[in-house]
């Protein structure tokens, strides 16, 4: 399958007139736990927000009580013993970049490999720097292990990005060159640069997560790692998924379970407020991105022709102030197009990945609903079997008594583990969705008091600017 390619943006979204602003301050920072790690800005216009990632659901009829509830909940118990790992400082941390996309290969066969560096103080990773390469179906194939180990746990699992068929084409087909001259094209490469480093530091913030073997071998082992194939669209098991996702749309739509505990009623309507709430302004901020952009480049255009008009004008006074405004104009238009950086890459993209993670709470609570049908049809067999047993024992047929009953006593085990599991994954969703909500706290806090501080220094700038401007202007005669 073909990947995601990408490559480093040569913009770094600071322009040196905002790299020489006094730094402001609104209050102290909160501490960096959240779910976003942002990452150097880059223009780029705002893509779709994520879906949810849905997992596969057969047949209720044809699908039996789960034999492992057992070592589910002996995982679910260790999952939390795990939760204390030794370090060498009382201060953890795990610190993960992505950076220099390097793309390998030509046309269709390509794709891009990124550099991931790893600082941390945990004692459970070999060492305490560290960087290995990694491709795009590496990070997706990270995503569907972590997915299949610890979401029927009740795990949210942070969602990593999705595909994007047209900008891997474009990529694809686009030569060294062309690449370079592309704007759309280093926007995408930056973009979904950005978005595999912050889902990487999403899951790395988790406590669980952070330390799994597969999420460490990911980071740590200095070897290609086996390639996702399951990851590729129009692979066989793209196909499949595909046709999962579709069966898994209509047995939310068509099963609705009697839900007897008052906490999941109300977080339910709680988060699908949440994403109607979120997705509504992602899309005001996509809007105010994109018109804060066409803002500036009418800015430059206008800069552009006062200069022009300026060196035709036959008054020295005049003049001099004509080509000073548009001067002026040419910072402004700099300093509106850094604030649309802003705008995406401090506010936008959070947004985007909050709207990722409420669709991987919706995982996992329709992942609980699954348990729960499972339990009731282990439920519907116990009782069938249970009739079985007693029509057999009325028409004498001992032959066959035995039998019926050690199927009764079977079922009666696997709707013990049934319920067990059930309670388990509902205790489990209880605490992640706590501390999700303690998280989106800090994360927003985090993300809108930088908002603020960058629309800060940019106006101030700004008042600088037309400041220094004014004199000129009162000096025509």
């Amino acid at each position: 399958e073909q990947n995601q390619l990408e490559d480093v943006s040569p913009y770094n979204g600071v322009s040196k007139i905002q790299a020489e602003l006094p730094k402001l301050s609104l209050r102290d920072m909160p501490e960096d736990n959240s779910f976003s790690s942002m990452s150097s800005p880059a223009p780029g216009p705002l893509s779709p927000p994520l879906g949810p990632i849905n997992t596969d659901i057969g047949d209720l009829h044809d699908v039996p009580i789960n034999d492992n509830a057992d070592t589910l909940s002996t995982n679910i118990i260790h999952s939390r013993s795990l939760e204390e790992v030794p370090t060498d400082t009382s201060e953890v941390f795990l610190k993960i970049t992505v950076t220099s996309p390097q793309k390998i290969g030509e046309g269709m066969g390509a794709y891009v490999a990124y550099k991931v560096e790893t600082r941390t103080n945990m004692l459970i990773f070999k060492k305490r720097n560290f960087s290995v390469i990694r491709r795009f179906s590496d990070f997706l194939g990270l995503h569907d292990k972590l997915t299949e180990k610890y979401l029927r746990n009740g795990r949210i699992i942070p969602p990593a990005p999705e595909k994007s068929v047209i900008g891997t084409t474009k990529i694809k087909m686009s030569g060294d060159k062309s690449q370079e001259q592309n704007s759309s094209s280093t926007e995408f490469l930056e973009r979904r640069r950005a978005a595999l480093e912050r889902y990487l530091n999403r899951t790395a913030v988790h406590p669980v997560l952070s330390i799994d073997p597969d999420f460490r071998e990911f980071l740590e082992a200095d070897v290609e790692l086996p390639k996702a194939t399951n990851t590729s669209a129009l692979s066989g098991k793209g196909v499949m998924r595909l046709f999962n996702k579709v069966g898994e749309t209509v047995n939310k739509i068509t099963y609705k379970m009697d839900e007897s505990d008052m906490w999941f009623e109300e977080k339910t309507s709680q988060i699908d407020s949440l994403d109607i709430q979120l997705r509504a302004l992602h899309s005001a901020v996509d809007s105010l991105t994109n018109q804060r952009r066409e803002l500036a480049n009418y800015t430059g255009a206008t800069a552009k022709s006062i200069a022009v008009l300026g060196h035709g004008e036959p008054g020295a006074s005049l003049g001099r102030a004509l080509a000073q405004l548009a001067e002026t104009l040419e910072k402004v238009e700099v300093i509106r197009k850094t604030q649309s950086n802003s705008d995406l890459y401090q506010f936008g993209e959070m947004l985007r990945d909050y709207v990722a993670l409420i669709g991987a709470i919706k995982d996992v609570f329709h992942e609980r609903v699954k348990v729960f049908q499972n339990w009731q049809h282990a439920q519907l067999m116990l009782n069938k079997k249970r009739e079985q047993k007693a029509r057999l024992e009325q028409s004498g047929r001992t032959d066959r008594t035995s039998q019926a009953a050690t199927e009764v006593i079977e079922w009666e085990a696997k709707v013990d583990r049934g319920q067990e599991e059930f309670d388990n994954i509902s205790k489990m969703i209880k605490e992640e969705v706590e501390r999700f909500e303690l998280v989106r706290v800090q994360d927003f806090k985090k993300q809108l008091i930088e908002y603020l501080e960058s629309m800060l220094e940019h106006q101030n700038q700004l008042i600088k600017y037309w400041e220094s401007f004014l004199p000129e202007a009162r000096a025509v005669a």
